[in-house]
């Protein structure tokens, strides 16, 4: 018994020891959680603040480029009124965003004019603050057009390439993309090339998908162009794509084959390039049609009365280049299609099979030409964008 009494008593001990220990080590007496205290850097992050506004175009700033936005944006506080207004008293529209963190105009503003811009916020300290601007647009040298391939609502082939076409040289050619907008449903990946200082072209990396929802903006109005040109006007249009629909001309067998979805739906005799006007063997891409068209030689410089010329009225024509080559309807040579060449570059076919693919087919569509004997197709002979490679089309322009 004395044994377990003298254990309990040094345990007890060590217990007080330990009690003394570790309260020694405390800094709060009777065992409290020591005061919380906010450090300096806390405190200045909740001190209230004077807001502070940058306003863009900056005071007194010339040559603005009239179709970039103005904008007002707010630190450390809440956008109030903002005022933009031309010297006649015009007032230009705009908006709040939404977190109240600034203001955007919501229109372009005019060449060669003088604005001024006022606008009041207020900080996390709950005072008012005003900023001011007033600056002036630029003079263009030139303004310059642009056109779009793309006709407003109409259906176009898988093939279809989207061409801009300027009035003018353009020096800069970065700014003019950035400013040409093409979006598309499903999402579609695609790249610009320029061919020469007045056009560029954007395609798809493949051909579009039949049912896809094209929206073109060129939105060039106040952009500047390089070399003190602006752009004159923007243009939007929008379109769909139809049924994926190829023909095949082979000078071989003097056939073409149309197939619609990748499906075969009419083969027809035609009748391609005699030796010496060999028609280019290559992918084209359906630019417009013609009912009722007179073929000139002389477009390819062969006056009409001069030895091989000719001035020939067609029912029905289809271009496929800026050369001239076009399929069209030739009763004149029935009897050698699905035979023979005999034509001056063009696919010759029936009046009553060039009704009908004319009917069935839409410009975007594709005719390739194979086995023909001729030279390759330039892909700048047309719309011949499939001429070229994914990795060549994104390679400098020629």
């Amino acid at each position: 018994m004395r044994g377990s009494t003298g254990v309990g008593a040094r345990l007890l001990g060590a217990a007080v020891v330990i009690g003394l220990t570790v309260a020694g080590c405390s800094s709060s007496p009777s065992g409290e959680s020591p005061p919380v205290t906010a450090s300096s850097s806390s405190v200045a992050k909740l001190a209230p603040k004077a807001a502070v506004l940058t306003v863009v175009p900056a005071k007194d700033a010339k040559d603005v480029a009239p179709g970039e936005p103005v904008s007002v944006t707010v630190a450390d506080g809440k956008v109030g009124a903002v005022s933009l207004t031309g010297a006649d008293g015009k007032v230009v529209a705009g908006k709040a965003r939404a977190d109240g963190s600034g203001w955007d105009s919501a229109e372009p503003l005019g060449y060669h004019k003088t604005y001024r811009l006022t606008a009041t916020a207020t900080g996390s300290d709950g005072k008012p603050v005003t900023a001011e601007s007033t600056f002036s647009t630029a003079k263009p040298a030139r303004q310059l057009d642009v056109s779009v391939n793309l006709v407003d609502g109409e259906t176009v082939g898988v093939g279809m390439p989207l061409i801009f076409t300027f009035t003018g040289n353009v020096a800069d050619k970065a700014a003019a993309e950035k400013a040409l907008k093409v979006t598309a449903e499903p999402a579609t990946e695609g790249a610009f090339r320029w061919f020469g200082d007045k056009q560029v072209t954007w395609r798809p990396k493949d051909y579009w998908k039949s049912g896809t929802k094209i929206e073109v903006d060129a939105a060039v109005y106040g952009k500047p162009l390089g070399n003190g040109s602006y752009g004159r006007e923007d243009k939007r249009v929008g379109g769909t794509v139809g049924d994926k629909l190829v023909a095949v001309a082979d000078g071989g067998t003097h056939q073409m084959t149309v197939t619609i979805n990748d499906k075969e739906v009419r083969t027809m005799p035609t009748s391609m390039g005699k030796p010496g006007h060999t028609t280019p063997a290559g992918t084209y891409t359906v630019m417009s049609e013609h009912t009722g068209y007179t073929m000139n030689s002389a477009t390819y410089g062969v006056p009409a009365d001069a030895p091989g010329g000719y001035s020939t009225f067609v029912q029905y024509a289809v271009r496929l280049s800026y050369s001239g080559i076009f399929y069209h309807s030739a009763p004149w040579s029935v009897r050698q299609q699905g035979h023979s060449n005999v034509s001056h570059g063009c696919l010759n076919l029936s009046t009553e099979n060039t009704k009908w693919l004319m009917d069935t087919s839409k410009k975007g569509d594709l005719v390739t030409v194979q086995n023909s004997g001729g030279p390759k197709l330039e892909p700048t002979d047309g719309w011949s964008v499939w001429q070229l490679s994914w990795e060549q089309w994104r390679t400098a322009a020629n």
